[in-house]
């Protein structure tokens, strides 16, 4: 059995977790299955939207408890311990370089729209790779904690990074600090997710929505998610010097022609 499933579908990708026996924690062979679908996700102009799930009843728990707790790191492609994760500090840092926090950084260099579909928990840094999507549209079965502190660890994948800017510097410290895990509900309350649907419902909710971009002008949407990203990084003036060439670009594209054409006429524009 795969430790990850890639999929391609009318332009949308989707990356399945499956080790479900374990919760979908993390594997090396899975982190490698990862990183090379990011890869094709982001090189790949067929390829609009991007959904992550995981199959079964969690949505990820992040890396393999059992193994932490016997300071041996992540599991190989074998399924047993990589002992050289464990052997000195630097190679504990270089293992996780090399591996998980490839996946943040590939993210980061995917202009299309990345929805984590969150099927059931996600817990520590499978919380912290829900983080790193666009939208988070959650069972109502979900619930969400990080739980480094109750390993006595810190956050290796990026929660540091993405929660605070998500839900505000006080309760991502609330989270990282305690520990607690909270429902799908409290989840939206804090703006931690974006949409919550019944179980049944939401993986069909997540795939209209994804249809929904994949059939939007590709080039804007991507344009407009730069804009946000780096809006975030710089000031007023750079932005706007910014967002003026992307204009610039994007009123020479056949999809603007279209959009100007099927708002004259009234009608629902067919983008390219």
């Amino acid at each position: 059995m795969k430790d990850l499933y890639f999929e391609v579908n009318s332009g949308i990708a989707t990356i399945t977790l499956n080790r479900p026996n374990s919760l979908n924690a993390f594997s090396i062979k899975m982190i490698e299955d990862w990183i090379h679908a990011l890869t094709e996700v982001r090189d790949n102009d067929q390829i609009r939207v991007l959904v992550l799930t995981g199959n079964g009843k969690a949505f990820c728990a992040g890396g393999d408890i059992k193994a932490i707790k016997n300071n041996d790191g992540f599991l190989n492609k074998d399924g047993h311990e990589d002992k050289d994760f464990s052997s000195t500090g630097l190679n504990r840092k270089n293992s996780l370089w090399k591996y998980v926090q490839r996946i943040p950084l590939l993210m980061e260099e995917i202009d299309k729209p990345t929805i984590a579909a969150i099927n059931g928990d996600a817990i520590g840094a499978g919380l912290d790779m829900s983080l790193q999507c666009d939208i988070r549209i959650s069972s109502d079965r979900a619930r969400f904690g990080e739980g480094y502190v109750k390993l006595g660890i810190v956050p290796g994948d990026g929660g540091g990074y993405f929660l605070p800017r998500i839900i505000g510097l006080d309760k991502a410290l609330e989270m990282l600090w305690t520990g607690k895990i909270i429902d799908a509900q409290e989840a939206k309350d804090i703006g931690l997710v974006t949409h919550i649907y019944s179980h049944e419902q939401f993986l069909e909710e997540t795939y209209k929505f994804a249809e929904r971009l994949a059939q939007g002008p590709q080039q804007a949407i991507r344009l407009i998610k730069r804009t946000v990203q780096q809006g975030l990084k710089t000031d007023l003036r750079t932005s706007l010097d910014l967002v003026s060439s992307y204009m610039g670009l994007v009123t020479e594209h056949v999809d603007y022609q279209e959009g100007v054409k099927a708002l004259m006429e009234k009608r629902k524009p067919s983008f390219e």
